[in-house]
């Protein structure tokens, strides 16, 4: 590994310059060298070809210096949680599917799981991912894959006798109170959404599915909107969705389960993602029946989008007490 200390004639030179003289390399490969991460600086990397050296630094080329990852491959490294024999958690951003849903379709949660597989130089493919549960394509958070057979049927089992601890934040549309919902949900409604069954028909027997959502608040935002923690004791598909919006306050940056909300009049407020997180996630290692926790906070478009609504709040509150005055 060739290295130098920068001498009187160097001094305050680029990084660039040094590595030229001293190397009697081409420009372009002195520069490649510190952007391709294969140079330091008295032990320290230094990827900037442009930086000031100074006389008495110890310079050090090393051809053999892994490459750094492609930023896609590396945000996805850090999407994963935990990871181990039989299960894996990740942090699933808000806008891909936890699984495809057509043959083709690319860029889903297992994709980001394997990219990272790759960028630590496994065999992504050979490894199996089982599907446990889903989260919304439009949710952010904590999603669990199992990696055997064993694993996927006890984690399925303990989902379905809601032994699986789930907790998520989201923000709704108005002035929304603590409660718990309970009702029988069907795929249609009788105008292509699903939704709730009504009372009567689910005395007469006409089926749907049994889903309690328990919806906490935690801060009111005026009379604008309401951040909740909400906990689900079935997992329904849009289950927090619909409860939330057939309640009178449907999710901000819903698209679906808007459709009552605006007939009423109201207008829904702008944003860019829907705000629903999968903040906790919590249950037993289905093989070292170990109590593992996991907890994510809200990604930095969801807090932006909680900061911009405080100050439409505070914005509106000022403008209705001097209208007042």
């Amino acid at each position: 590994m060739p290295s130098f200390v920068v001498t009187a004639e160097d001094d305050d030179k680029t990084l660039a310059a040094a590595i030229r003289q001293q190397l009697s390399v081409a420009w372009s490969t002195a520069r490649a060298l510190c952007e391709r991460h294969k140079v330091t600086v008295d032990g320290n990397l230094a990827a900037d070809p442009s930086r000031r050296v100074r006389l008495g630094q110890t310079i050090a080329i090393d051809h053999n210096a892994p490459r750094p990852l492609p930023k896609a491959v590396e945000v996805a490294k850090q999407r994963i949680m935990y990871e181990d024999s039989q299960l894996l958690v990740i942090n699933k951003p808000a806008g891909i599917s936890s699984v495809p849903y057509e043959r083709d379709e690319k860029s889903t949660a297992m994709d980001l799981v394997r990219d990272a597989w790759r960028a630590e130089g496994r065999k992504a493919t050979e490894q199996p991912l089982y599907v446990v549960h889903r989260i919304d394509k439009d949710t952010s958070g904590l999603l669990m894959f199992a990696k055997t057979r064993p694993a996927e049927r006890e984690l399925q089992q303990r989902f379905r006798h809601h032994d699986i601890r789930r907790r998520y934040l989201c923000v709704v549309h108005g002035y929304c109170l603590s409660q718990t919902i309970e009702s029988y949900l069907i795929k249609d409604r009788g105008d292509g959404l699903r939704g709730s069954l009504a009372r009567w028909k689910v005395e007469l027997g006409h089926g749907g599915r049994l889903a309690l959502t328990h919806v906490e608040v935690l801060e009111h935002i005026g009379n604008l909107a309401t951040i909740c923690a909400v906990q689900i004791e079935t997992g329904k598909t849009h289950q927090i969705r619909i409860h939330l919006a057939e309640s009178g306050h449907p999710i901000i940056g819903e698209r679906v389960y808007i459709r009552d909300f605006t007939r009423h009049g109201h207008t829904p407020l702008a944003c860019p993602r829907l705000l629903l997180h999968a903040e906790t996630l919590g249950f037993v290692h289905p093989q070292t029946e170990e109590d593992l926790m996991f907890q994510q906070d809200p990604p930095p478009d969801f807090s932006d989008a909680v900061t911009r609504l405080r100050a439409q709040a505070r914005k509106e509150r000022a403008a209705a007490e001097a209208a007042a005055r």
